[in-house]
């Protein structure tokens, strides 16, 4: 009868739970009394399991119910927990944390929440202060830290009261209590106030200093390591005072407190960096000391018995029993120093040259360490060295290779017979984890410095077979040997591996065969990377691959037939044997052709085809021409089928086999498997996909030198769509050029259907049937451009065709009635042309163009200065001298006559402009003062480019003209500096880095203008090539910094009829500093304070509209650049973003000013859903408070839910796949 009560109590408490669940359940007064009264009955029941469902019910309860009853169940649930019982006390304590975890965030504006927080503190810290039961101390702590990490900010009015009842349970009896009230009071330190953080430090400093017991002591060090790992910015302050104790605890004989010591610095380093930075060479000396600290070990007699027994294995039972010694905790020492060491390599990357002399040989004498553990963090300290010391491979750092950046690197070059000299025989140790620590390393290595390995071969290739064949050898141990395999193959020579290759090829091959499908996998990319070593096909090699092809071809066989295997496993099989046919082809004899059928039946699977794609584009590609013919009258419609395909990567890789084919196996083709392809072509080419419509007409340039014969069919298929992309304004770059190719591969085919009057005829036809002369442009500005590259290219390929051509131009432009459409296609084709052709012959030329200048129509005049400019660059001796008489005679024209010389300076070869240098230069230096600034911009990009010829004597001059008088002439030169700084290496960079800083001094200037001027050519500089003014930092961060500010005297009031609007002429300015702020984020990251920095990004994140918008995207990357850093100022970062995303607009504003708000919110969104990536964000509470604000308002709600959607979908692998 009994067990039938439990077994319906049980129940009822089940359905109970359920009923509480549901949204839609309301209680009233009555009942809720019945419901709580029960479930706190039920609390105390004898049975557990009745115990454990009556404490799930409270978690949906709290929020069904009145305040008042909440604080009945809390009170109920306090008072339990000081009960002799000890499952009750459990019980209760778990009820506590189900409760709290309920309660609605502070944000959400309720109150209960505080006064429930409040009622359970008071009695919490009742419970810890009594010190009666070591449990209920335990649990009392558990659940305060629980709460404080939720909603410290609510306990606001208790944190005084909290932490005077923590500080004493510091020095409890019991290690476990203290352990507990640190972890409470690290999450009280996030949210208590300026004075309480105060009072908690004073006390652990000056408890430190009396130093009462080493118990105590440590358990203070550990406490201050807490408080920093949790609020390491706040500790900051504090640092000089505490760091000089903690250095003096470190000589105190006693192994823990030194371990708590180094744990205290690791945290300082990681999140106090700037506070600690004078402390460094202090800290790390001390870590080197320590790291090699084994009191209780002789390691001198190492390295002899080692040679007596190879094996090793008998001496290690011996040895591990003699030094048996459980009390020794040494190691505690050396893992925590070589945790901090780890730190500061992370987080120092300026120091790289201190580390390798200093650091680095310590490391790698430690390799021999005896503790795993510890071995286990000597290594990662050094592979965070190496991660430091990768060279960054990207153009911004491409010009800093003076030889600064490599000093490091070869540091570590000299440094690596050494580390081979450590780690060789580790690798052939019984212990996996060591195995896998130096293999890591030795990867890393690899990576860091390819081609250093070169050497030592020898040495590594046994502890690889090693690991491969060994039988206890685990899967990741053998898949981690693979990789590293792999890695080696690819950054090194082949002659290096081919005396080894005999003891290399076995153990690949048992690996692919080996059941498990990840080591399977991993060894056909070694195979793949071996076959190229075994018989490298670019340079000529005497080692003989024939022997081991017997070998990898039927394993790689084996893997490419099996159907039923993991998908990975299917394409590397596909891809590996695709290199095998490659390089050991005609090895393969009889065995080649059943295999290439193997590969068409992989093309018509569509999980296998892309991959057999590239495979077969590698093999058309072969040096050894492997026959391909059995299988292309198959495969060629396949592929031809694949063109239709809605899948890009598939597209791409499937036209360029094609091009590949038709290169190389032209006579194996049938006209009517050309014509299965070029039906396909025309819906490819199109301005909705640029890349695969350049690579499509590429194609069809291959198809018209290869087979002249099908011309007609491409003329009459797919040469209309051409003729549309060359009229598109979206045709740029690439594709331009590949159609630029097509044509002249065209008519220079000679076929009959497609000669050069007809390709005129239908690339000009948009533009002549325009109609009248009054008309406008027809088609965008960019496909005149487009169309006059093509006139001119097909005028080269057919030179006599082009007097006549170039005469109906001018007859053209000559002509009344032509429309300004027709006489910008006439200039600018005359521009390419004359570019690259005399045409002094056309006398009537000038006067043509000139008078074009006073055109009606301003597209007619800038094309014709193009024009003037372009002609001249074809014949310099006659037209540039011409030009620069007209522009001193002619002002009215001198803007269009400015940009032609532009176009003269830019186009022209040095050595051609040598001799008009002088004149130039003193004609522009008369208009450098111009008040248009228009062309102000345009003589400075003239003075700019001009300098180009002749850096070493112009540089200097411009120089001269910055302490000119006029703001506009100083504001031109520095313009024109901009212009002399180009992302390509160039001769002038070296007299540029000399010189830069003085020109940078106008960041300082008193005109506004000059100003602005300076922070785009910075900005320029910063952007395209870091390295002018990456050691300049320090002296001009203060002035770019210094323009981020408002300045109130710039902003005026100016009246439009009945309204007064403000206008701030410092704007563009302050735009101008952040951009550059940013572009410095990118290129010179390790040269910034990362805390002065942010302190201006917070100002911008409460400045003008568009200032605003440039800081969110700031924040957003910092938050992935610096997360440590952006951690540290959360709260202040976080205001004006929630003031941002909570801004409503006033009601009747304009359509303008709500889109505007509602972009500023969107960006703001996308800093918020940054800052969320952050590891550790959580822990905030200022983002917690605000991430419950945003879930609990439906707009910002929406609005967060679409940016997590916008950014999920962005780099999917689809639009990522370029290959």
């Amino acid at each position: 009868n009994f067990s039938i009560s439990i077994l319906t109590l049980f129940m009822a408490t089940n359905d109970l739970m359920m009923e509480l669940q549901k949204d839609s359940i309301k209680l009233d007064e009555d009942s809720e009394k019945k419901v709580v009264k029960m479930l706190l009955k039920l609390l105390e029941d004898k049975n557990g399991e009745v115990q454990n469902l009556a404490v799930k019910c409270l978690g949906p309860l709290v929020g069904k119910v009145k305040e008042y009853q909440v604080e009945t169940i809390v009170d109920t649930l306090c008072t339990n927990m000081l009960s002799d019982k000890e499952q009750l006390r459990d019980i209760s304590s778990i009820g506590l944390k189900t409760v709290i975890s309920e309660l609605p965030p502070a944000s959400t504006g309720s109150t209960m929440t505080a006064n429930v927080c409040k009622k359970i503190t008071a009695q919490l810290t009742g419970a810890i202060g009594k010190q009666e039961d070591v449990s209920v101390q335990l649990e009392a702590l558990d659940i305060l830290s629980d709460m404080l990490s939720r909603l410290g900010g609510t306990l606001y009015s208790f944190h005084s009261s909290i932490l005077n009842c923590l500080l004493p349970q510091l020095t409890s009896p019991r290690l476990a209590v203290r352990k507990r009230a640190i972890i409470a009071l690290g999450h009280l330190v996030l949210t208590c106030s300026g004075n309480i953080f105060s009072e908690l430090t004073e006390h652990l400093l000056s408890e430190l200093k009396r130093n009462e017991s080493t118990s105590t002591t440590r358990t203070y060090i550990q406490c201050v390591a807490g408080i920093s790992r949790q609020a390491g910015h706040r500790v900051g302050e504090h640092l000089e005072k505490i760091v000089p104790l903690i250095v003096q605890y470190c000589n105190v004989e006693d192994d823990e407190l030194r371990e708590y010591c180094f744990q205290a610095f690791e945290s300082f380093v990681r999140r106090c960096p700037k506070e600690i930075d004078p402390h460094i060479p202090n800290v790390m000396g001390l870590c080197l000391k320590y790291i090699t600290f084994d009191p209780n070990y002789n390691y001198d007699n190492e390295e002899e018995e080692m040679m007596e027994t190879e094996n090793g294995e008998d001496e290690e039972q011996e040895s591990d029993d003699e030094y048996s010694d459980d009390d020794d905790i040494s190691w505690k020492v050396r893992r925590s120093a070589a945790k901090c060491l780890e730190a500061i390599v992370s987080s120092r990357h300026d120091l790289l040259q201190d580390f390798y002399k200093t650091l680095s040989p310590v490391l790698i004498s430690r390799f021999k360490e005896r503790e795993e553990n510890v071995k286990a963090d000597i290594f990662s300290a050094y592979i965070s060295l190496l991660k430091q010391t990768l060279p960054i491979q990207s153009w911004l750092h491409a010009s800093d290779a003076s030889g600064k950046d490599d000093v490091p690197l070869t540091m570590l070059q000299n440094q690596v017979p050494n580390i081979v000299k450590a780690l060789h025989k580790q690798l052939k140790e019984k212990s996996i984890k060591s195995r896998q620590g130096c293999l890591s390393l030795l990867t890393e290595l690899a990576n860091v410095l390819p081609g250093c390995l070169a050497d030592h071969i020898p040495a590594l290739v046994p502890g690889i077979v090693f690991s491969l064949a060994d039988k206890s050898s685990s899967s990741n141990m053998r898949i981690d040997t693979l990789s590293f395999l792999h890695v080696l193959l690819c950054n090194h020579q082949p002659e290096v591996f081919h005396p080894h290759i005999k003891s290399l090829v076995p153990p690949v091959v048992t690996c692919i065969g080996d059941p498990f499908y990840k080591i399977t996998s991993e060894a056909l990319l070694v195979t793949q990377q071996l076959v190229k070593v075994i018989r490298p096909l670019d340079k000529s090699c005497s080692f003989d691959a024939k022997p081991y092809v017997k070998d990898l071809f039927p394993a790689t066989l084996k893997r490419l037939k099996a159907a039923d295997i993991d998908q990975e496993v299917k394409e590397r099989a596909i891809s590996c044997m695709g290199q095998i046919i490659y390089n050991l082809g005609d090895h393969l004899s009889t065995d080649l052709q059943p295999t290439l059928k193997i590969f068409l039946e992989r093309l018509k699977n569509e999980i296998t085809r892309l991959t057999t794609v590239k495979a077969l584009t590698l093999i058309a590609s072969s040096p050894l021409k492997i026959d391909l013919r059995p299988i292309l009258g198959e495969g060629f419609p396949i592929l031809a089928s694949f063109l239709r395909k809605n899948q890009r990567a598939l597209k791409l890789s499937t036209l360029t086999a094609l091009d590949i084919l038709v290169k190389n196996y032209s006579d194996s083709l049938k006209p009517a498997m050309i014509e299965s392809v070029l039906t396909e072509l025309p819906a490819l080419i199109t301005e909705n996909d640029m890349h695969v419509s350049q690579v499509a007409i590429v194609f069809l340039t291959t198809l018209a030198k290869v087979y002249p014969s099908c011309i007609s069919k491409i003329s009459s298929s797919a040469l209309a769509e051409v003729f549309q992309l060359v009229h598109s304004p979206l045709l740029q770059g690439g594709a331009l050029n590949a159609i630029i190719d097509f044509f002249q591969a065209l008519v220079l085919a000679k076929a009959a259907t497609m000669c050069y009057s007809e390709l005129m005829k239908q690339l000009t036809a948009p533009v002549y049937s325009s109609g009248l002369a009054g008309a406008s442009l027809t088609l965008h500005k960019q496909a005149y451009y487009s169309v006059a590259k093509c006139v001119a290219a097909l005028s080269s390929a057919c030179p006599k065709e082009a007097p006549v051509t170039v005469n109906q131009f001018i007859q053209d432009v000559k002509n009344p009635k032509s429309s300004s459409a027709v006489k910008v296609l006439a200039f600018l084709s005359l521009a390419e042309i004359g570019r690259t052709m005399n045409l002094s012959a056309q006398r009537e030329l000038k006067t043509v163009i000139l008078e074009a200048f006073t055109s009606t129509s301003e597209e007619v005049k800038s094309a014709a200065s193009y024009a003037l400019g372009n002609v001249s660059v074809g014949n310099l001796k006659e037209y540039l001298p011409f030009m620069l008489k007209e522009i001193v005679t002619q002002p009215k024209r001198q803007y269009l006559l400015l940009h032609s010389l532009k176009e003269v300076i830019s186009s022209s070869p040095a050595n051609g402009l040598k001799p008009y240098v002088e004149d130039i230069w003193a004609l522009l230096f008369k208009h450098c003062e111009c008040t248009e600034e228009g062309t102000r911009n345009v003589v400075a990009e003239c003075l700019g480019k001009l300098t180009l010829v002749n850096p070493s004597e112009l540089l200097p001059r411009l120089k001269k003209q910055l302490s000119s008088g006029s703001p506009h002439a100083r504001g031109t030169v520095v313009t024109a500096i901009k212009f002399t700084i180009a992302d390509q290496p160039q001769p002038v960079d070296a007299l540029l880095k000399g010189c830069i800083g003085d020109f940078l001094k106008t960041l300082q200037d008193p005109d506004l203008n000059v100003r602005r001027v300076a922070l785009a050519m910075f900005n320029s500089a910063a952007h395209n090539k870091p390295s002018l003014i990456r050691d300049l930092l320090s002296a001009v961060l203060p002035s770019l910094y210094n323009e981020t500010k408002v300045r109130r005297e710039l902003i005026r009031e100016v009246e439009m009829g009945p309204f007064k609007h403000t206008v701030d002429d410092g704007l563009d300015v302050r735009k101008a500093a952040f951009e550059c702020m940013y572009t410095l984020l990118e290129s010179c990251l390790d040269r910034l304070d990362i805390y002065e920095y942010l302190n201006h990004v917070e100002d911008g994140l409460k400045d003008h509209y568009d200032i605003r918008m440039l800081t969110f995207i700031m924040l957003a990357r910092l938050s992935t650049l610096c997360p440590n850093a952006v951690l540290q100022r959360l709260e202040r970062l976080i205001e004006p973003l929630r003031a941002t995303c909570s801004t409503k607009v006033k009601a009747g504003s304009v359509k303008q000013e709500f889109e505007k708000q509602d972009e500023l919110k969107r960006s703001a969104m996308r800093a918020v859903a940054a800052l969320l990536t952050i590891p550790e964000v959580e822990k905030s509470p200022a983002m917690a408070e605000f991430s419950s604000q945003i879930r609990s308002n439906p707009e910002m709600a929406s609005l967060f839910e679409s940016i997590q959607k916008d950014s999920a979908s962005l780099p999917t692998s689809e639009s990522m796949d370029m290959s």
